[in-house]
Formats: structure tokens, sequence, C-alpha cells
């Protein structure tokens, strides 16, 4: 890693919770960097406060109330003497009103420009954008002046235009929401509806646009990573196809869909996407692949580093967190294209405490947990024995990723992970995993983003019978006996009596 050019941080204030501040933490600990965490009254006791050096409290356990406001996190990072600011994903992550008011109290925002952020954080304004730098996009319409449909009757008539199906998608984030899927147009005016009001409600924001649908795609990403010298480099691709409401659960590098031809070519445009922005650090372009046409679409550029971060790091040997760390401080990438490594191959499974057949959040108490280990897993988590599964915020568990010289003995070896894995007290999607590992379409590599709707029979593990639950629940219970956690750091108090919520968008 070259040298920093600026000066080096001596504390980070970690702005997020759970398995990814654990992750920034372990970077930071390796560059001998002090941390911070912020937690609300749900998370006092929680992994990642433990783990950090000092912990500050932001209040009530709503992240409108706690993680998601602005004054409390700058006054944390004030309060602390803290050099920079993390902040994850999710959250405020891509907010760059956040990324300002860090700015403003002197810290250093871990992430790009407030510029780049507000580029790409409007999706109709992004399309726009990208169209003018030359990326193909996806045949659509954003409507009157670029912000979503004023009435009906002009969604209806953009509809026609491009030709159904057609998606009707959320202008101001991501994540699934506000996105419907629409046939004809006798089913229009509905979904329309129903998108504005799930928009409204998890971005403040109804303004919805339409895509041409396109018939079983592939969604790929390509990792970008930009510095403050100019130098942009793509770190490959990802392939999270496998997704349950329009949110990922497996993902893969490289994908199994892609060549080396098509990789240049969609890493070229990736880069050529970032630097139209001026773009800095870590980001991602995510793209529709047409599997059929071989052609691929610009989707939206998630700007901060990703839940599936982990597979990258495993096919390149590239530390992303680290890199993070030190283009803030003003180093140039260390490596340059061509020096990017491409090695074996990588698998993740998300480990969610959820229904694994209507994939509903199961929030309760971890009361014993055995993790998997061995030749090339790795299990990003942000929990343990005792961990409270709450019902504010993300059911995610870990990120368990596996590694291996060719896809075929990494899907062997999560196979492997996955049958060690064991969470006690509270239900898990570790059976859907476990199926989608055994999954013929999966195995071959010719999956798409219907997958789960597709072979959701194959895929829906059975009912356990009273008498199976009955020893399940006897076992878990003697596994969890005689364990214990321990922590470590100090804790400060924080007075924000005063401070209300900001606005916010989460990506």
């Amino acid at each position: 890693m070259s040298a920093p050019t600026g000066p080096r941080f001596r504390k980070i204030l970690i702005a997020n919770r759970g398995e990814i501040a654990c992750r920034v933490m372990r970077a930071c600990r390796e560059l001998g960097i002090a941390t911070v965490a912020v937690y609300s009254d749900a998370d006092r006791a929680a992994v990642h406060v433990r783990m950090a050096d000092e912990a500050v409290a932001l209040g009530p356990a709503p992240a409108r109330e706690s993680y998601l406001v602005v004054e409390k996190l700058v006054a944390a990072a004030r309060a602390t003497g803290a050099d920079a600011v993390h902040p994850g994903y999710g959250f405020l992550s891509e907010n760059a009103d956040f990324a300002e008011a860090v700015t403003r109290a002197g810290v250093v925002f871990i992430g790009p420009p407030p510029a780049a952020i507000r580029s790409m954080g409007g999706k109709t304004s992004a399309r726009a954008l990208m169209q003018a730098a030359g990326v193909p996009v996806v045949p659509g319409d954003n409507g009157a002046g670029g912000q979503g449909f004023a009435t009906v009757e002009e969604a209806k008539a953009a509809a026609a235009r491009i030709g159904y199906p057609v998606l009707l998608k959320a202008a101001a984030g991501g994540g699934g929401r506000g996105m419907r899927l629409v046939d004809s147009e006798a089913n229009l005016e509905a979904a329309l509806a129903s998108a504005r009001r799930e928009a409204k409600a998890a971005f403040s924001d109804d303004a919805v646009y339409l895509e041409k649908a396109i018939v079983r795609p592939r969604h790929i990403e390509i990792q970008i990573f930009g510095d403050t010298h100019g130098h942009v480099v793509h770190l490959h691709e990802r392939d999270c196809s496998i997704q349950r409401r329009n949110q990922k659960v497996v993902e893969e590098a490289p994908s199994p869909a892609v060549d080396d031809e098509l990789r240049a070519r969609m890493g070229d445009v990736a880069v050529r996407a970032a630097r139209s922005v001026g773009y800095v650090g870590a980001g991602t372009v995510e793209m529709l692949f047409d599997s059929a046409s071989r052609g691929f679409y610009f989707l939206e550029m998630n700007t901060r580093l990703q839940v599936e971060h982990p597979v990258t790091e495993l096919i390149t040997g590239v530390d992303l967190v680290r890199w993070q760390i030190a283009v803030a401080q003003g180093a140039p990438l260390p490596l340059s294209q061509d020096q990017i490594p491409r090695r074996g191959a990588a698998v993740e499974c998300r480990i969610y405490a959820e229904d694994p057949v209507k994939f509903l959040p199961s929030p309760g108490t971890i009361t014993s947990l055995r993790v998997p280990s061995g030749p090339g897993i790795r299990d990003d988590s942000g929990v343990t024995t005792g961990s409270v599964i709450s019902v504010y915020y993300d059911p995610m568990i870990s990120k368990l990723a596996a590694f291996a010289a060719t896809r075929e003995e990494a899907i062997d070896r999560m196979r492997r992970a996955l049958g060690e894995y064991h969470v006690g007290g509270i239900r898990t999607n570790l059976a859907f995993h476990r199926r989608v590992m055994r999954h013929p379409a999966f195995a071959a590599g010719t999956y798409d983003t219907g997958f789960i709707d597709r072979y959701r029979a194959d895929l829906t593990p059975p009912i356990p019978d009273d008498e199976t639950a009955t020893w399940a629940a006897v076992g878990a219970a003697l596994e969890a006996r005689g364990r214990g956690v321990s922590g470590r750091g100090r804790e400060i108090a924080l007075d924000t009596s005063n401070v209300t919520p900001s606005a916010w968008r989460r990506g």
C-alpha cells in the first residue's frame, strides 16, 4: 500500500452497527488505529460496542432516533476526537448531507465526495448522467423533468411507448423498495399507487420512474475504486442474481456468465461511469445482464462499500476497507488496472434471522452458536451467543463466504460450512442456503433473478414434526449452557437531548 500523503488517522468512528462495524474495526486494529463505536439503547451489549476502544450512546432503539441522526453522530466524533468517520453501508452511508456535516466538523468522511453521492443518489438523475457519459442504460422514462410521473396518464403513455412488461422503480432509493413489475396497462394504476406509497415511506420521496423489464436478467455488479489523484480501477464483477423481493441473498465472484472479453467491456464501462462523477473511494456499478443478447445495462451506482465485498476481496487478495482508509488519507491506489489479480472463485451466503419459507424476520436471542471454519471459509459477523436480533434493524447474522481454486470447489466448501453452521434460539435461512447450494440450476450457473420464485418448491425446507423440533430445542439448550462473553473499551455519555433527526435517504 502506498504511503498516505495526508495526516495519518489516529482514531476512526464507525457510524454503523453489527457486522460491518466489526469488519471496519478489524481493519483499523491491524493498522493500529483506535476505534469508536456508536450504539442505540437496543445495542448497548452488542458485539461491535464491546469490540471498540470507545463507545458512544446515541439514544432510543429506533434508527430514526439514533443511527440516522446526523447531529448525534457528528457530536460523537467531536467528543471522542475522531479524525475520520466510516459510514459502513445502509443508514447514512449514501447521505450527502451527512458527508458534508462530517467535513464541516473538521473530520474526514471515508467515502466519496458529497457531489458524487448526490449525482448517483437519485436514480433518474443517475440515468441521465450515465446516458450523457455513453454508458448503456435500460430503455425507460424518467417522467416530466426527470422527476417521476405526475399523473397515471403520463405513466401509461410512457409504458405504451416502451412496451410491456415494465418496472416501476423509486427514484430516491433501492433495496427493492418502491419497485413493481407490471405486465399490462390494466395493472399499471394500482402498481403505481403502491410503488409511490412504499417509496414515500422508505425514502420520504414518492417519485417513481419506469424501465423496460428485461426477461430473466442476471444482476451483475462491478466493484470500482477511485483515489484523489485521478486514478480509477475496477476489481472485476460479482453475480448477485439470487434475490428475494429484489434483495440479494447469495453472491459469487467471478460470475459464471461472464467471459474475459465481456468482463473487460463491463469493467471499462464501470470505470467510465465513476470518472464521469469524479468518484473517490469504494463504489459499485450495478448492471442488468441479458443472457440472450449478451447485452448489459446500467442499473444504479452504490456510493459505498457493499455487503458482498468479501467475495471480491477473496478473488483479488485486496482488503477494500484498508484501501478506503488509505485513500481517505490521501494515498494513491496501490495497484493499476493490469496489476489487479483475479484468482479462484468465491461464494457468499447472507445468513439471516428469518423464516426460511416466508422470508420474514425472526427476532430473538441467540441461545447457542457454532460458526464454521477451516480452509477457505470466512464468516463476517457481529453476533455471538447471547446476542439479540432486534426488531429495529436488519436481521443479518453474518456473511458466510467460501473460497477455492474453482467454482465447483468453492460450492463444495460452502456446502460443508453450511452443514457446520448452527444458530439456536431463533429461526434462520440456513436450510434455504443449503438447498440453494445443492440445486442443479445453481450448480450449473444458469440461474437469473427469478431463481427463487421459479424454484420455490425446491428451496422450501420441510416443516419439522413436533418430536424433531423438541429434540432440536433440547440440543440447543444444552449447547448454550456455560457459555459467556466479555467486552473491552470505555463508554462515553453524550448529551444529545436537544438533537432532532435529520433528513436521510437509505441507499
